[in-house]
Formats: structure tokens, C-alpha cells, sequence
């Protein structure tokens, strides 16, 4: 699926400001709505938006349809009365320009509990008959979700692998003896899931009206701990135990010399064949009720994965095995229709994944960092570009501009000044705006890099186990320079969304 010419800007609502030490759906989200609607920029591209477990990373979730409980905005539960001033008077004192997680989930979890204390005991029967249709339209997962996520609570956050063998196995008996006992606890987990998507739903309703388009991202695989591996270990190769028998990672690469070791389980293909891959076109589904445009992580994953034997401490030894291609999304198409798809085609790309791109007209990404490495014939660079792509300065696993180049080697920084006419006063702006200039029809740059940030604000180091997906920009971010130079570089670019 081909897109019209327009631009956007890579940023995950943590990042947003917020008084409740991460950013969130409420106010400042709406406000970069604004922010972005001014600019002409009619795109946002997010990161999943699914609940975080191991790591704090939005790619490794304990579902694959819920939703993460801490962008939940408390100034928007104040406003519904789901909140009240004296549950937020003893709110800790919050770094404005990172999230520190720990303390985070602990203040999230206090108010969101308060909160569904003020709804269990108020009379708010329109919010009420609500929450019932919630329930109702997502009861496909979300008993099945909460159930986890009590059971999670319940055995101190240990995996599911360790549970007991009756609950870890999903004995029918246990399960309903457990969901009866812990019946209160189940209905405000789900009651969390009610408040993420209420508030989601108002953003992406404000974004669209404002023709703002919002680029989700899937993951390929899903998390080993999470919903989806403990309600259908068929769907995956798991072992009687629970655990996986291989796992995915990607060989050595430009990220990581020695591969990255994701440790997610992998599909069995051959079931979700049988099924009509059911589950794949419910996952789509649901995200497209979310968003407008999907990115792929890790598209090559479709075509061929990189099995990883699950002793492994790292991603250097495994074998490529063969996805399951065209005929997955065939039944994607047949089922849901158009696929608005950025395909993540990045790292060592076969002919074979080109061709399955290519064959459903899915824009593929490029990487301008990338491309000044090589000669010529480097598919980064921007004259080596074709309109069906979608071109970025960087994306969410990279440096930021600044923090690439004055860490790159002398040659690439030698090539990139006289590739791009420049002296690298302003690297960052200097890259943006070739992106923009480019022929591709989406052009997108993170935050970090109109904000001209060094390596402080790096998002994420990909084969970091901790330490990532931190960095909040600060309130100063709508200065009237920026938002005049990037509405005019989106005019001069036939780039402008009004």
C-alpha cells in the first residue's frame, strides 16, 4: 500500500512531559497533537503501546492486545472524578528529563488503585454501562489478561513457567477456583485496561481530527512472559514445562557484533497455518483499532527467523528457518482488506523478503545514518531511494544525529559533508532536511534530533538489558523557531498536512 508524500516525527508518549515522572495520554498528549497539527506534520510514529515487563521495553509485553496501564493520565481521571485532589497530594518528587521506572510503576499503581476504589464506591452509571461494553467487545483477551496479570501479582512477579503445575498448565478446575476467589482483584485489572483505552481512543480521535495519522509498531514475536504464550503454548514452540525449545535473536549485525539474543519464543508456523492464522489477523486487527499505519518490526522474520538453540548466551549460533510468507499476509488481506504496513526491512535484507515487500506494496524504511558507511550504491543514501519508502534520520534504536556523527569514523563523517554539501555545523537539521528533500513518500525524524540532543537522549541501545526507553523531553519543546523552520520545510517539500 502506497502512501501520499507527508512527514511526522518518531516519538513514544513516555517521553511526553508529565508531573507523574512518565509521559502519558493526558494533557501534554493532546498538547503535542497541537504541536504537530501546527507544524503540517500529519504523522506520529509511536513504539507499542502494549504493558511493559522485562526491561521497561515496549517490545518485550506481557501482552500482545492490552494495553500499558502506566500512560494512563491522572489529570484525566481528576477530570471524570475517577480521582480526586487528596489521591494525588503525596505524589513523589519526579525527574523531569527521564523516567525512572521503579519509582513510576509504584505511584501508577497507588493512584490507579485509588482510582478504582473512587469507582467501585461512586455512582457513575454511564461509566459503568461503559466499562460493561468494554468488557464485552475485548472479552476475546482480556479476562484471560487480567486473570495473568493476577497471577502475576500474586506469586510476587515470577514468570509463569514457575507457577504451579495446575495454574502454569491452565487446569480448568484452578482457574476457576482462582478467578472466584480473586474476583475483585481480576475486574480492577480489567477496569485498568477500560482506562488505557478510553484514553487512548479520545487521543487518536483528536490526532485524526487534526489530520494527524498515528504509526503504530508490532513486534514479530511476543514475549516469552506474557497473556498470549500462557493461554496458547500450542501457537509457539514451548517445551511440556512451559519453556521455549529455541528462541528468536538476529546474527551479528550493524547494531550488535554478536547478535541479539531477544530470548522471545518462537511461532509454530504449521499451527497457525491450520487455524488460517486466526490469531495473527485478530492481533492486526486489534492494533488497526488502535492506529492508522502499522510498522512491521522486523519484517524478514516473515520470510525467514533466526532460530537460536535457547541454551545460548548469545545470538551468534542458530540457523535461518523459513517463515510463513506471502500466504500469512494473503489471509491478512482476505480477511481485513487494505494493509496500511511500513515493512522494518532493515539489517542484512535477502531477495526473498524484497520480494515479499514488494509484492504487497509495502513501503520498506530507510536509515540515513546508515548510509554513508559505503559508496555510492548504498541503499541509504537518499538518491538510491524509491517514493514507496519511508526515510528517517534515525530510528529508535539508533543515536541521535549528534551523538552518530561525532562518534562516527572520519570517513563516513568525510563523505557525509561532501555527499551533503555541509560544513556539520547543524548535523542534525542538515540530515532532516535531506530526508525531507528526498523523493521518499513518508519522512520521519525522532524528537531528540529537532531538539538537537547528543547521545544523553539516546531512546535505546539495542542488546542493552537495562538502561533504555528513558528519556522525557522537557515542557520548552514548542518553541516558535522550530515549529516555524519544520512548517516550512514540510511547505517547501510538498510535505505540509493542513
Amino acid at each position: 500500500m502506497s502512501f501520499d508524500r507527508a512527514a511526522g516525527i518518531l516519538l513514544h508518549p513516555t517521553s511526553l512531559p508529565s508531573p507523574d515522572g512518565i509521559g502519558d495520554l493526558g494533557p501534554e498528549a493532546f498538547r503535542w497533537v497541537d504541536f504537530l497539527a501546527e507544524c503540517g506534520c500529519g504523522l506520529w510514529q509511536i513504539l507499542p503501546l502494549g504493558p511493559t515487563g522485562y526491561g521497561d521495553s515496549p517490545y518485550q509485553c506481557f501482552s500482545a492486545f492490552a494495553g500499558n496501564p502506566y500512560l494512563i493520565s491522572p489529570a484525566l481521571l481528576l477530570n471524570e472524578k475517577l480521582l480526586h485532589l487528596d489521591d494525588i497530594k503525596d505524589r513523589p518528587d519526579f525527574p523531569q528529563n527521564s523516567v525512572d521506572f521503579g519509582a513510576v510503576i509504584q505511584w501508577k499503581k497507588t493512584i490507579l488503585h485509588r482510582s478504582y476504589l473512587r469507582f467501585v464506591q461512586g455512582n457513575k452509571p454511564e461509566i459503568s454501562k461503559d466499562f460493561i461494553q468494554f468488557q464485552e467487545k475485548h472479552s476475546s483477551w482480556l479476562q484471560d489478561y487480567a486473570t495473568f496479570s493476577a497471577l502475576k501479582d500474586l506469586n510476587n512477579g515470577r514468570p509463569w513457567v514457575e507457577w504451579t503445575s495446575d495454574l502454569r498448565t491452565r487446569q480448568s478446575q484452578a482457574i476457576n477456583k482462582f478467578q472466584v476467589e480473586n474476583r475483585d482483584l481480576i475486574i480492577e485489572l480489567m477496569y485498568y485496561q477500560f482506562l488505557f483505552f478510553r484514553q487512548w481512543t479520545h487521543l487518536k480521535e483528536y490526532a485524526n481530527f487534526h489530520n494527524v495519522r498515528i504509526i503504530g509498531d508490532i513486534p514479530l514475536f511476543i514475549s516469552h512472559d506474557s497473556s498470549d504464550a500462557w493461554v496458547s503454548p500450542h501457537l509457539f514452540y514451548l517445551n511440556p514445562d512451559g519453556y521455549p525449545s529455541a528462541i528468536a535473536g538476529v546474527p551479528p549485525d550493524y547494531f550488535s557484533p554478536t547478535g541479539q539474543l531477544w530470548g522471545n519464543p518462537l511461532y509454530n508456523w504449521e499451527i497457525h497455518k491450520k487455524s488460517g492464522y486466526a490469531w495473527w489477523i485478530g492481533r492486526i486487527a486489534a492494533c488497526l483499532q488502535m492506529v492508522d499505519i502499522l510498522r512491521l518490526d522486523h519484517f524478514r522474520g516473515f520470510s525467514e527467523y533466526w532460530e537460536v538453540p535457547a541454551n545460548m548466551n548469545t545470538a551468534e549460533i542458530g540457523e535461518w528457518k523459513p517463515g510463513p510468507g506471502a500466504e500469512l499476509f494473503e489471509s491478512i488481506k482476505n480477511s481485513l482488506g487494505s494493509l496500511p504496513i511500513i515493512a522494518e526491512d532493515l539489517g542484512k535484507i535477502t531477495p526473498d523478503v524484497i520480494s515479499l515487500r514488494d509484492h504487497f506494496d509495502l513501503p520498506g524504511m530507510r536509515i540515513l545514518q546508515f548510509a554513508f558507511s559505503d559508496d555510492d550504491k548504498n541503499i541509504f543514501l537518499p538518491h538510491n531511494y524509491s517514493k514507496n519508502t519511508v526515510a528517517y534520520t534515525g530510528s529508535h534504536d539508533n543515536d541521535t544525529t549528534i551523538g552518530w556523527f561525532n562518534s562516527a569514523p572520519e570517513n563516513e563523517k568525510r563523505f557525509c559533508r561532501e555527499y551533503m554539501g555541509i560544513d556539520d555545523d547543524d548535523i542534525a537539521w542538515d540530515l532532516i532536511r535531506a530526508v525531507w528533500s528526498s523523493v521518499a513518500n513518508f519522512a520521519i525524524a525522532p524528537m531528540q534530533d529537532f531538539l538537537r540532543l547528543n547521545n544523553d537522549a539516546r531512546m535505546n541501545y539495542p542488546g542493552r538489558e537495562a538502561g533504555n526507553w528513558n528519556w522525557r523531553m522537557d515542557l520548552h519543546y514548542q518553541n516558535g523557531s522550530l515549529m516555524k523552520d519544520l512548517y516550512r520545510l514540510n511547505s517547501i517539500f510538498s510535505r505540509l498536512t493542513h
